[in-house]
């Protein structure tokens, strides 16, 4: 089953470093929501096919609030990707969870002021 699959990663500062796709390619696209925050990378990790996106750009010159979101999911989709994982930083008010802890969200407050996505 693992071979059908096809991982999009959206990295943040941290988990966008390239070096962790083996026999990697770029792939400049568009879509109709514009272009997406860099090059789409395409590799393996155990041989399970990744597509890896620098949420921030790989130079981080992106604003969070100036992230092309929709276009980066309409790129990551129309290049097969068919299971996403997305990382972010957060902060919590929990005093067990500290920094550098591992976290899934389940709360999230969104003001962007962006519209919605899909």
């Amino acid at each position: 089953l693992a071979s059908s699959w096809q991982i999009g990663i959206i990295g943040g500062s941290g988990l966008d470093d390239p070096d962790i796709l083996e026999g990697r390619t770029e792939r400049y696209v568009d879509t109709p929501f514009g272009k997406p925050s860099d090059a789409l990378i395409l590799g393996k990790i155990k041989n399970v096919d990744c597509v890896l996106l620098a949420r921030h750009g790989r130079q981080h010159t992106i604003m969070p609030s100036n992230v092309n979101y929709q276009a980066n999911i309409w790129a990551l989709r129309e290049e097969g990707c068919t299971h996403l994982l997305v990382t972010t930083a957060c902060g919590s008010l929990r005093e067990e969870i500290q920094p550098g802890d591992m976290v899934i969200i389940d709360q999230f407050i969104d003001s962007d002021g962006n519209s919605g996505s899909f």
